[in-house]
């Protein structure tokens, strides 16, 4: 294969790889290579050189700009290590110490702050429940308005954990827009500032910052878009002025440097970027896959540390297999997309050679599922996770598809091998079907790029005993300071929260409804219903009195 070669100004894209490997990239990019669509800015790494940089799409669709390698896209929480940084940075300068309590800085928190470390929050290892879901439970829309005052009485208005700290990993935003305020007490300046003086200035990121103004100008700025309808967008923006969990602004060329300062740096120690890689560990003494604001895993035989972002129109991804000094990074300007997915496809591209376990893997698929092959017949219904979240397994021409019931997110499985199966646009989560009786299986093993979720065929239940009138009722959370409404309406039962359109609630047992994902539990006193406990991901055991 040959090099084609380029020389570009300070805007171009650059290219320092084959024709053949162009080709291919630019093959996963297609559908948002167009002047009519949003897209993406691309980077790809090597050796400490940017080889391929290019954009997709457009940065605004109302002046007919491209996406290219300075555009600068919000990143959601792939912006968690930089706020990660700026702790460790505090304690290498013995600012502050990992194992000191949340009760230190914010004493006006219930008495479980005393056990939280900051540890613990940098690993999701707090229980702390998550502000962006208590905002959502709260009945407010992406086009609310808060502040960090609101946040901040919000958490300390909580009065329980999802669980006692280091016993569990649930990811929280919280977690981390409280190590924001942390930085902000121990450096004696906000986080925004402290980074920019410590971390982005000194590796000659201009482009970046955090974004706590949402008033502030930002020079190539690419605008956030949310499908509305086929072919066409919406404006995805925000104007709230929250980070530490998020509101990274930067763009491909500046996070180059980001990677470069992994392997050398006269900013950043060796002993920093030991801390940022150490992963985390369970009350019980089990490693976990997070370290400080990255996901350390493995990916077909490849040591990887990365992470992903999501925030209105804007998704995002920074990918790096260490061991071999390849990165990928994917900034995105639309909510439909999913950059992890293609960050691993672009990976295939340049690393094919260096795969060391994917035959291998096959082969355990195979193990892993029964030695017969099960049929179509077998495998259709729907099953459950263990947090009562269902999904439907059916055949659409032809093809396995599977319906997520608690977003309504639908895809294609593409057969692997055996009993194993992939979704066909992200090819790193794959569903292998297990333990036929009856004629029909009845677990699915979903594995998430390592990470694996256990989910059985969701029993038959006898739901017609079920008096709707025993629910109806206003259900008060004193934590959330918000009543749900709850009555009878054309036969459903359905939920009002504040003055938001109705929700229906579907029943899963005899006391057991469902909305959106989320799981009211319902509870009696002498037979009659006087209350009901939330469980919505990341916020647990919510109680609502009757």
């Amino acid at each position: 294969m040959f090099l084609v070669l380029f020389s570009f100004n300070l805007f171009a894209d650059t290219h320092i790889i084959s024709e053949e490997q162009s080709n291919a990239i630019n093959k996963i990019f297609i559908d948002w290579d167009k002047d009519n669509t949003p897209g993406c800015g691309l980077g790809v790494i090597k050796d400490g050189e940017l080889i391929y940089a290019r954009g997709y799409g457009m940065a605004n669709l109302e002046y007919g700009i491209k996406n290219n390698s300075q555009s600068v896209f919000r990143i959601g929480s792939t912006s968690k290590q930089f706020t990660a940084a700026s702790i460790v940075l505090l304690a290498e300068k013995g600012k502050l110490s990992l194992d000191d309590s949340l009760n230190k800085f914010f004493p006006n928190f219930p008495a479980y702050a005393k056990n939280i470390t900051i540890r613990h929050l940098l690993n999701h290892t707090s229980g702390i429940r998550d502000y962006l879901t208590l905002a959502y439970l709260k009945g407010l829309q992406d086009d609310d308005y808060y502040t960090d005052k609101d946040v901040m009485h919000w958490l300390i208005n909580q009065t329980e954990l999802n669980f006692a700290p280091g016993e569990e990993f649930l990811y929280s935003n919280s977690g981390y827009w409280l190590l924001g305020r942390v930085v902000n007490q121990a450096a004696e300046m906000n986080m925004a500032e402290f980074a920019m003086k410590e971390i982005f200035s000194p590796l000659g990121m201009n482009d970046t910052h955090f974004h706590n103004d949402h008033t502030q100008i930002v020079k190539n700025r690419a605008s956030g878009y949310m499908p509305k309808g086929e072919k066409e967008y919406q404006i995805s923006m925000t104007t709230l002025d929250m980070i530490g969990d998020g509101g990274i602004f930067t763009s491909i060329q500046d996070i180059k440097k980001w990677d470069d300062a992994y392997y050398r740096s006269k900013v950043l120690s060796k002993k920093f970027w030991e801390m940022m890689t150490q992963q985390g560990k369970l009350n019980n003494n089990e490693e976990l896959e997070y370290a400080s604001g990255l996901s350390i895993k493995n990916y077909k035989g490849l040591k990887t540390v990365s992470h992903g972002g999501a925030f209105v129109g804007f998704r995002a991804e920074l990918l790096r297999f260490p061991e071999h000094k390849f990165s990928v990074a994917i900034f995105t300007n639309r909510g439909d997309a999913n950059p992890t997915s293609m960050a691993y496809k672009v990976a295939d591209v340049f690393l094919s050679d260096q795969f060391v376990v994917e035959k291998k893997a096959e082969k355990e698929g195979q193990q892993v599922s029964n030695n017969d092959e099960f049929s179509y017949d077998q495998l259709v219904g729907t099953y459950e996770l263990k947090s009562g979240l269902e999904f439907t397994v059916s055949v659409e021409e032809q093809k396995l598809h599977v319906k997520q019931h608690w977003n309504n997110n639908e895809y294609n499985l593409i057969k692997m091998s055996n009993n194993t199966y992939h979704i066909e646009k992200a090819p790193e989560v794959k569903f292998t079907f297990k333990e036929l009786k009856n004629n029909l299986t009845q677990n699915i093993t979903i594995d998430q790029a390592g990470r694996i979720t256990e989910s059985k065929r969701k029993k038959k239940i006898d739901l017609s005993g079920i008096v709707f009138d025993d629910f109806v009722g206003d259900y008060y959370s004193k934590e959330l300071d918000v009543t749900y409404k709850v009555y009878l309406e054309g036969g459903m039962l359905k939920t009002k929260i504040r003055n938001n359109d109705p929700i229906e609630l579907t029943p899963s047992n005899k006391d057991l409804f469902n909305y959106q994902g989320n799981l009211l539990k319902f509870s009696r006193n002498n037979g009659i219903v006087n209350e009901f406990v939330l469980d919505a991901g990341r916020v647990k055991n919510l109680k609502f009195s009757k």
